[in-house]
C-alpha cells in the first residue's frame, strides 16, 4: 500500500483557511479520495483537551515557553494516534495548522525563536514534514475585522492579543514561506470564498496528481 499525503493549511487568525479546507475535503470525497480532515491544536480526545488549556481565554498568565510546550505535546499525541496511522493505510491527510504555527506565533511573534521552536517540535515530530502546505495570506487587520462580523466563530486567547502581534505572525509566516517556498505556497485569502476555494483544490491536486 503506497503512504498517503499530508498537507497542511496555515494563516493569520479570521482568514478563513477552516471553512476552505472543509469544502475541499467534501469535494474530495466525492471524487473518491481517502480524506481524513483534522486540525490542530486537537484532532484527538487528549490533544482537544490541550487545546482547551492553550486557548482557554483566561489563561492569559501562560509563559511563552509553556505555550509552545503544550502546543508540541499536542502535536505529538495528534500525529501517533490519528495522522501517522493513516498516513500509512495510503489516506490523504489535511490538517488545519501544524508546524509552520508554532514557528510563527511562539517562534517569531512571541519572540523565542524560530530556531528554538524548530528544536522543539523536531523532538514531537522527529521527520514527519507536510508535502504541501498553504499559506492564506490576508492583512492582519483585515481577518480581525473578519471575526469581529462573524460572532459564531470560536474567540480564544490568541484573537484578542494586539494587532502589532498578529502583524509579527503574519510577517513569520512571510518568513517561512521565503526559506521554504517548494513547499509552502502562498494563496490570496481576501478574495471571495469560491475564488480562494477553487485556488485551494488546484494545488492540492497538482500534489495529488504527483504522487506516484
Amino acid at each position: 500500500m503506497k503512504r498517503g499525503i499530508f498537507i497542511t493549511v496555515e494563516g493569520p487568525e479570521g482568514a478563513g483557511k477552516t471553512t476552505i479546507i472543509t469544502k475541499v475535503a467534501e469535494q474530495l470525497k466525492k471524487e473518491g479520495y481517502r480524506i481524513i480532515l483534522t486540525r490542530e491544536p486537537g484532532g484527538i480526545p487528549i490533544a482537544e483537551q490541550i487545546r482547551e488549556v492553550i486557548l482557554n481565554r483566561g489563561n492569559t498568565a501562560m509563559d511563552p515557553r509553556t505555550e509552545a510546550l503544550l502546543y508540541a505535546a499536542a502535536r505529538r499525541q495528534h500525529l501517533m494516534e490519528k495522522v501517522v496511522p493513516a498516513l500509512n493505510e495510503g489516506a490523504i491527510v489535511l490538517c488545519d495548522r501544524f508546524v509552520d504555527s508554532s514557528l510563527a506565533y511562539q517562534g517569531y511573534a512571541r519572540g523565542i525563536g524560530v530556531d528554538e521552536i524548530w528544536q522543539i517540535n523536531q523532538f514531537a515530530i522527529e521527520e514527519l514534514m507536510p508535502e504541501l502546505t498553504l499559506f492564506f495570506m490576508i492583512d492582519p487587520k483585515r481577518g480581525l475585522e473578519r471575526i469581529e462580523q462573524h460572532k459564531n466563530r470560536e474567540v480564544n486567547r490568541l484573537d484578542v492579543e494586539e494587532l502589532s502581534f498578529h502583524q509579527k505572525v503574519y510577517d513569520g509566516y512571510q518568513l517561512l514561506m521565503r526559506k521554504d517556498p517548494d513547499r509552502i505556497k502562498g494563496i490570496d485569502a481576501d478574495r471571495s470564498v469560491e475564488e480562494v476555494y477553487e485556488e485551494t483544490l488546484h494545488q492540492i491536486k497538482t500534489i495529488i496528481d504527483k504522487k506516484p
